[in-house]
């Protein structure tokens, strides 16, 4: 897995839960508090945060029910 792969298979996932609607690199990345450019490097594959394929790798681990309730968990954690 390319870290550019998993970056367009989310950032596609969550245009098609918003009923297919593009969402821009600009709200992506404000709403994920990083630079545009920096998000547009990983979608690209040009720069490779080391810990997303990792993190992507243990979630492929748990039983789809596991990754939902981590998954909330992580979301409730504050910056």
């Amino acid at each position: 897995m390319q870290i550019d792969d998993l970056f367009n298979i989310l950032h596609n996932s969550l245009e098609s839960q918003n009923n297919g609607k593009k969402i821009s690199l600009k709200d992506m990345s404000d709403a994920l508090g990083i630079s545009m450019r920096t998000y547009q490097d990983w979608k690209l594959g040009r720069a490779k945060p080391q810990a997303a394929i990792t993190v992507m790798k243990m979630l492929g681990q748990l039983e789809d029910e596991e990754i939902i309730r981590a998954v909330r968990k992580i979301n409730k954690l504050k910056d």
